[in-house]
C-alpha cells in the first residue's frame, strides 16, 4: 500500500513528465514556425522580383474626342501606353511630361528592387537576431510607392506652367491616386496594377514571417 511519501513522489514525477512533454510540444511548434517563415520569405522574394515584369499603377482618360480612351501604365522602372499623346495634351495646360516625373526613383529602382528581393531571400537563411533589418526595405515598399506617387501627382497638377496655351482654362488639380476623377473635359480612372499587388502580397508574407519567428523565439525563451 502506497504511503503518503510515495504518493508525493509520484505526483512530482508526473508533473515533471508533463512539463517535459509540454516543452517538447512548444519546441516542435517553434521549429514549425521557423520552417514556415523560411518558406514565406522565399516566396516574398520571388514576388518582389516578379513585380519588375508588371505595371504598378495605371490610368485611363476618356473624352468625347477619344472614344477609345488614352491609357498609361507606370512600372517601377518605366512608363508605357499612350505616353506621347498624353504629354502632348499636358503641354497645352502647362503640365509636366509624364516621363519627367519620378525619373530619379525609376533609375534607382532598377537596382533597388532586385536588391530588396535578394535581401529578403537572404533573410530566409539568416538566424541572427538582426535578420529582420534585412526585410524592412521590402516591407515598406508598397507604402513608399503610394506616398511617392501621390506626391508626384499633386506636384504635377499644381506646378502648371502659366505660359501654356490653355493655362487660363484650368485650375490646379490633383489627379486621382485610386478611383475616378475629372481633369478638364477628361474623366480619369486610376488603379493599382499587378506589380503593386505583388509587392503588397510580399509585404504581407514578410509581416507573417516576422510574427512567426518572433513566436518561435519566444517559445525558445520560455523553454
Amino acid at each position: 500500500m502506497a504511503t503518503i511519501r510515495d504518493v508525493a513522489v509520484m505526483e512530482r514525477t508526473a508533473r515533471r513528465e508533463g512539463q517535459i512533454q509540454f516543452a517538447r510540444g512548444r519546441g516542435g511548434l517553434g521549429r514549425l514556425n521557423g520552417r514556415v517563415s523560411h518558406v514565406l520569405l522565399i516566396a516574398a522574394a520571388a514576388l518582389i522580383g516578379a513585380s519588375l515584369l508588371f505595371p504598378f499603377w495605371g490610368m485611363n482618360l476618356r473624352a468625347p474626342q477619344y472614344p477609345g480612351g488614352l491609357q498609361a501604365q507606370i512600372s517601377i522602372t518605366h512608363l508605357s501606353g499612350d505616353v506621347q499623346e498624353l504629354n502632348g495634351l499636358n503641354h497645352y495646360i502647362g503640365m509636366m511630361k509624364m516621363d519627367e516625373a519620378a525619373a530619379l526613383e525609376r533609375s534607382l529602382a532598377v537596382y533597388l528592387i532586385p536588391a530588396f528581393a535578394l535581401l529578403t531571400l537572404a533573410a530566409a537563411f539568416v538566424r541572427r537576431r538582426w535578420w529582420w533589418l534585412l526585410v524592412i526595405p521590402a516591407l515598406g515598399l508598397p507604402v513608399v510607392f503610394m506616398a511617392d506617387l501621390a506626391a508626384w501627382l499633386y506636384y504635377a497638377g499644381h506646378a502648371l506652367d502659366p505660359r501654356a496655351p490653355l493655362s487660363s482654362s484650368i485650375k490646379p488639380f490633383t489627379p486621382p491616386l485610386l478611383g475616378e476623377g475629372k481633369i478638364g473635359q477628361f474623366n480619369v480612372i486610376a488603379s493599382f496594377e499587378m506589380g503593386f499587388y505583388l509587392v503588397l502580397a510580399a509585404s504581407i508574407l514578410i509581416a507573417a514571417a516576422i510574427a512567426l519567428r518572433w513566436r518561435a523565439a519566444t517559445t525558445r525563451a520560455v523553454r
